[in-house]
């Protein structure tokens, strides 16, 4: 075991190494982005944890999990080696692409933490999202080549174990190499591995491969020199900026997660439904995501909202925005379910703040909402164009745009690794206080757990609303089903 490296707060760097694919397993690989990945090329670094139970010592752990980790890791690496790749971001006109050659590696870390394990993954309570910024690992560096080309790693690990409780994994990895489900598709892959004592030969044939070659998605409309000259016209800081580790904390930030439950979640189509019909809204599109989405978006406006008298001022009004991604693996356009890549479309629904503030707000974004969703799944080229040169954001003047993370349909908590599902997932870069962040539910099929990251005093208020709003839709079903 390497000498301790360093403390950062109450964590302590116990080991740094790298986790390579096996030797000579992977060929020198050069793979172009897609026009579906370079949209996300300045996008932040994702950052996602898991937390398991371990309730064993740290010399325990580092003599039996973390070198089982890191051998099947090395074994999943063989399979999704752009991970382990770096992106070569050049200059014009040559294609940014991912650059895979001998000995790359992830950056691994071992860690130990003295904070308390209970008091992370169980609490109701919000904590300061700076609780789990020891736990991320340290992205490395760009590199700059003689030609200016920037070289970008990929993705970054860290573990960190809190002795006789449990330990996690955190991952920060660079958006335009894979988007959630492709990343989902990984980490469930490694998983596996890990409970097979890194025995691949038993699973071979019964693990998906993901795909890899990118040409096998048509551009239609040539959207990719388009996107291209987008990037190139950006300064290079913003591609690089990414590569960052723990952004400047902010003061008073606290994240908080909430379940909305399966009986929840049905009540509210229930009553979405019910009230669209009774104010004439037309609703063309309830499902779970859009019915939690209405719901979180309005609580967060009206939590913003500083109108003590709670009466739209028409005079400060403008367009609100939640914009949304949608995987289109399994759409008839594409048909490439184990596509490891960007496979994204992209919707923006938009409302007038006065809109969501006012009586029927909820009964309104549901309804923007499901007609975005029901665009995207009608066009999901027309949704990239959008997302990808930010049209309707610019067509409408938006002045906020609040963002969805995560999925449900993911499902993070059946990332087993032979110690149990996770305790929690938590998508750690959404902290600006405009992204809402979805992943299934622990204990509970069918329901939502919500994420998302305020200052403490409008947390405070968001929570309020929130409960308000849930305790109106506890109506009986027979007040509905009598509509």
């Amino acid at each position: 075991m390497a000498e301790e490296v360093k403390h950062h707060n109450m964590v302590k760097v116990i080991d740094q190494c790298q986790v390579s694919p096996p030797s000579s397993s992977v060929p020198s690989t050069s793979i172009p982005l897609s026009f579906l990945d370079i949209p996300w090329l300045s996008c932040t670094l994702i950052k996602k944890i898991f937390f398991y139970e371990f309730p064993y010592s740290t010399q325990h752990f580092l003599q039996t999990v973390v070198p089982i980790l890191k051998h099947s890791l090395s074994l999943t690496l063989q399979r999704f080696f752009p991970l382990a790749a770096n992106v070569a971001f050049t200059r014009k006109p040559h294609t940014p692409h991912i650059l895979y050659s001998e000995g790359d590696f992830v950056s691994f870390t071992v860690a130990e933490s003295t904070a308390d394990f209970t008091s992370l993954v169980v609490s109701d309570s919000p904590r300061d999202v700076r609780d789990a910024y020891p736990l991320v690992p340290v992205h490395p560096s760009s590199r700059t080549l003689e030609d200016g080309t920037l070289l970008l790693q990929t993705m970054a690990i860290q573990v960190t174990v809190f002795a006789n409780s449990g330990f996690s994994i955190c991952l920060s990895f660079r958006h335009e190499i894979a988007d959630g489900r492709a990343f989902d598709h990984f980490m469930k892959f490694w998983a596996t591995v890990c409970r097979s004592k890194g025995d691949f030969t038993s699973l071979e044939g019964s693990l998906p491969m993901p795909l890899h070659k990118r040409d096998i998605i048509e551009d239609p409309k040539g959207l990719k020199p388009i996107f291209l000259e987008t990037k190139w016209n950006l300064p290079r800081e913003s591609i690089e900026h990414t590569s960052l580790v723990h952004d400047a904390p902010s003061d008073d930030m606290v994240r908080h997660r909430f379940i909305l439950s399966r009986n929840q979640l049905e009540k509210l189509k229930k009553w979405i439904a019910f009230k669209c019909q009774s104010i004439g809204v037309e609703t063309l599109h309830l499902s779970t995501f859009v019915v939690t989405c209405s719901l979180v978006w309005v609580c967060i406006v009206k939590s913003e909202d500083t109108n003590i008298d709670n009466v739209p001022n028409n005079n400060d009004d403008y367009y609100c925005c939640l914009g949304f991604a949608a995987d289109c693996r399994n759409f008839p356009e594409f048909s490439i379910p184990s596509y490891f890549g960007n496979c994204l479309s992209a919707g923006l629904a938009a409302l007038m703040r006065s809109k969501l503030l006012g009586e029927n707000g909820i009964f309104e974004a549901a309804s923007a909402i499901g007609n975005k969703v029901r665009d995207v799944q009608g066009d999901p080229m027309k949704g990239v164009e959008a997302f990808g040169l930010a049209k309707e954001k610019v067509a409408l003047n938006v002045e906020r745009v609040f963002k969805i993370a995560g999925s449900p349909k993911i499902y993070a908590y059946e990332t087993d690794f032979g110690w149990g599902k996770p305790k929690l997932y938590e998508i750690l870069h959404a902290d600006d206080g405009e992204t809402i962040c979805l992943s299934d539910c622990r204990d509970e099929e069918g329901g939502v757990e919500v994420g998302v990251a305020f200052k403490g005093i409008q947390m405070k208020k968001f929570n309020a609303i929130l409960e308000d709003q849930l305790r109106n839709i506890a109506i009986p079903y027979s007040a509905v089903n009598s509509a």
